[in-house]
């Protein structure tokens, strides 16, 4: 039996299949690219607090992963692929960043339309990332800014370290979990010190004030 023609035809629709799959992987490493670059710039715009550029950058980010997540719809192997992961976690790090900063709501996983594993690791990144707006705080003399926010990352840390399954299925998230906890040691280490320096530094300044330290001479 020649198979030539039956095979021919085959493989016409074969790499047509192929050339569609190739195009839709090539268009979405590109829009994942564009998304880590627009969400990373969100991150740098909420610690300068430029929050309406915060908000147009994550938007553009939103629309690309829309995208992404259209174009390969019909391809689940390519979806669940490592490059999806990643542009879905940084989304959810610069959501989450703007909501801690701003103080309203984290958005949820099915408002960000995002895979489970792909949020919990966002969460991780944007507490470990709330470490810098937290020392910033500390710099403006700001300590009530600073607190709420380690009370935040705390919240989030408190949520991760539930999520006590293999790293097959929450793509490694043990070791964000962890970076995060040593994070949130420093920064409540800083805090407090700085608690303790203002204390201190306000209990010479009323001892000065009431006159403590001044020295008389009898004559």
């Amino acid at each position: 039996m020649d198979y030539s023609a039956m095979l021919e035809t085959v493989g016409q629709r074969l790499r047509a299949d192929f050339e569609a799959k190739n195009q839709a992987r090539e268009e979405t490493l590109r829009l994942c690219r564009e998304i880590i670059q627009y969400t990373s710039r969100a991150t740098r715009a909420v610690h300068r607090k430029e929050f309406d550029a915060t908000k147009q950058l994550i938007q553009e980010a939103r629309e690309k992963l829309f995208a992404a997540h259209t174009l390969l719809k019909p391809y689940p192997d390519l979806f669940y692929s490592g490059y999806i992961h990643d542009a879905q976690k940084e989304y959810v790090e610069a959501e989450a960043m703007l909501a801690i900063v701003m103080e309203t709501p984290l958005p949820t996983p099915e408002e960000l339309g995002v895979e489970s594993a792909a949020y919990l690791h966002g969460l991780a990144e944007a507490a470990s990332e709330s470490r810098r707006y937290l020392l910033d705080s500390l710099r403006r003399d700001q300590l009530d800014i600073a607190s709420r926010v380690l009370d935040s990352m705390e919240a989030i840390y408190d949520l991760l370290i539930t999520f006590d399954f293999p790293d097959a299925l929450t793509e490694g998230l043990r070791r964000s979990v962890d970076n995060l906890r040593a994070v949130l040691e420093r920064s409540r280490a800083d805090l407090t010190l700085t608690f303790t320096q203002n204390r201190l530094r306000t209990s010479l300044e009323q001892a000065m004030q009431n006159g403590f330290g001044t020295q008389t001479t009898e004559t």
